[in-house]
């Protein structure tokens, strides 16, 4: 007998639609290359905006206060990229804005949300003492807020690259009928065909 549950059939069917694995890997990717992007720019944005806030040095001096903060800093900013990417790339397609601005608003979404965060660095980072306060510094926001915009560009355009639009497979009743309404050619010959076959077999 056949247990089959068509409902949870779907929505395990849907489940895999949302985070496929290979979409997953190549948003991972679009994030850390748009992370390693924003990296890169710092020393320039030090100079536009005078000011000496760093992403890679409060992450990696969170970790340890010797000479390696930098790589394990830029190596958990470039995860982070990757991690929030592959979380974009399962849920940007549900998001009701033109494509092209899903990334920056994303990224943006996320800059505004975990700024008053920088409070809470402030008073408990382990080098608290040689990272300029983040509370009420407007030079430091507004490097947030371009390093974001900066992040969710690249982000946003490379994973619309790698993952591009798949079009809609339709189920199998409708694929079986024509826009006629009338019914598919080739089903219809293939289930006389079926049916031959078996009234013979019951003649026989």
């Amino acid at each position: 007998m056949n247990w089959d549950n068509p409902v949870r059939d779907g929505s395990l069917q849907l489940l895999r639609m949302a985070f496929d694995r290979a979409r997953t890997a190549r948003g991972a990717l679009a994030g850390a290359v748009a992370a390693g992007a924003w990296a890169a720019q710092q020393p320039l944005d030090k100079r536009v905006f005078a000011s000496s806030y760093d992403d890679v040095e409060l992450l990696g001096k969170a970790l340890t206060r010797g000479p390696a903060w930098y790589p394990a800093g830029l190596a958990l900013h470039v995860a982070n990229g990757a991690l929030f990417g592959a979380v974009y790339a399962n849920v940007a397609r549900l998001v009701p804005l033109p494509a092209w601005s899903r990334g920056p608003a994303a990224a943006l979404v996320e800059n505004f949300g975990l700024w008053p965060l920088g409070q809470l660095s402030d008073r408990i980072h382990p080098a608290r003492r040689d990272l300029p306060p983040l509370h009420g510094n407007r030079s430091a926001l507004a490097q947030s807020t371009w390093r974001h915009l900066l992040f969710g560009v690249v982000l946003g355009e490379l994973e619309r690259r790698l993952n591009p639009p798949v079009r809609d497979v339709p189920p199998p009743y409708e694929a079986m009928v024509s826009s006629n309404g009338h019914g598919s050619i080739e089903h219809a010959v293939a289930a006389g065909a079926a049916d031959e076959v078996g009234g013979t077999a019951e003649g026989s």
